[in-house]
């Protein structure tokens, strides 16, 4: 649906009178191709309702979901926002703590917000992307490793009341998954917009700036929304995802990795912004901005498939844990863990 003159000028006005930590990370179009492309990548391991169409559109849509959750509310928003960037200063430090690196990332958010009390400032100023990313990636290799479960149980399972609760339950569980996978989604294409990962996320502000690289209040949301609309061709960006290859790494040096590699792309984008390049009309714009965009549909490939693989070793319930190849062997029943105990 295209907006009336009166609406663009209504939306325009908002995005560029909203603070930094309010600010969209890609517009609708880039976050729904990075889902939609991301999905279209899985690779035919995956389990096949992953794969259809229909989840494919879902990903796709739910994947815009963080971003119409704002103005849900002054506490609910002011929690979340800092969810979608984290500002990297440039000494590669997260906002003047601890610097960006796999060795010197805090294990929790709790000691996150410690290390940046200690230099004056916290999360909600700096942002806490990678947590977003690691959080959400957890949380998807427990829903697989539970699918797994479900799909042995509903194979072997003699019981007819247990059977048809194991049926019901995998059901939920694959449209859990659909929704768990497609928001987390969103932060991971965040993670690929390089004003989403540095102070300078709305022109070059208050920093040394040798290069006269623009002020402009106007840059963050003109790159990620009109510019990324623009050049929002699904099958050339498609085209630029690279094929999967395993890390054999932690969750964190895997993000770490990611993020960092957005995070270098800041200065060539101003570049591309000063050299009046960062236009849907210039070549080398488009392709820098089909980039940052296909590389947040090849990061969520890659994220989907690890999780995943980890899943295979994946457990469920509480002293004592049963593990997928347990209940795969006949080793272990789930129905109390999957049912309840209690």
């Amino acid at each position: 649906m295209r907006l009336s003159s009166s609406l663009k000028v209504l939306a325009l006005a908002a995005a560029l009178s909203a603070p930094a930590a309010s600010a969209f990370a890609w517009g609708a179009s880039g976050h729904r191709v990075v889902g939609v492309v991301g999905a279209q990548s899985f690779p035919t391991d995956l389990p096949a309702f992953l794969r259809t169409p229909d989840a494919v559109a879902a990903i796709g849509e739910y994947a815009r979901e963080p971003d119409r959750w704002k103005g849900s509310g002054k506490l609910h928003d002011t929690d979340r926002d800092a969810a979608h960037f984290l500002d990297i200063d440039d000494q590669g430090r997260m906002f003047g703590g601890p610097a960006f690196t796999v060795a010197t990332l805090p294990p929790t958010r709790a000691d996150y917000e410690k290390a940046l009390q200690a230099v004056g400032v916290d999360s909600w100023k700096a942002g806490y992307l990678p947590y977003s990313i690691i959080d959400g990636y957890q949380q998807l290799v427990k829903d697989f490793t539970y699918w797994r479960i479900l799909s042995a149980v509903v194979k072997t399972e003699k019981d007819a009341t247990k059977l048809a609760y194991y049926k019901a339950d995998l059901k939920r569980r694959q449209e859990l998954l659909i929704r768990d996978l497609g928001v987390w989604a969103h932060y991971v294409g965040d993670a690929s917009q390089p004003l989403h990962m540095s102070v300078h996320y709305n022109g070059w502000g208050d920093y040394p700036n040798p290069n006269g690289y623009t002020q402009s209040r106007q840059i963050h949301f003109q790159f990620e929304g009109p510019l990324a609309k623009a050049v929002d061709d699904e099958k050339a960006i498609k085209a630029l995802v690279p094929a999967y290859k395993a890390c054999d790494c932690s969750i964190e040096t895997r993000v770490v990795g990611y993020l960092t590699t957005t995070w270098k792309q800041v200065e060539p984008l101003y570049q591309l912004e000063k050299a009046g390049k960062l236009n849907e009309n210039d070549p080398q714009g488009r392709a820098f901005t089909q980039e940052r965009i296909a590389a947040g549909a090849a990061a969520l490939r890659d994220l989907v498939v690890d999780a995943w693989t980890a899943s295979a070793k994946g457990t469920i319930g509480y002293r004592p844990e049963i593990s997928v190849s347990d209940v795969e062997s006949g080793k272990a029943d789930p129905w109390f863990d999957l049912y309840g105990k209690d």
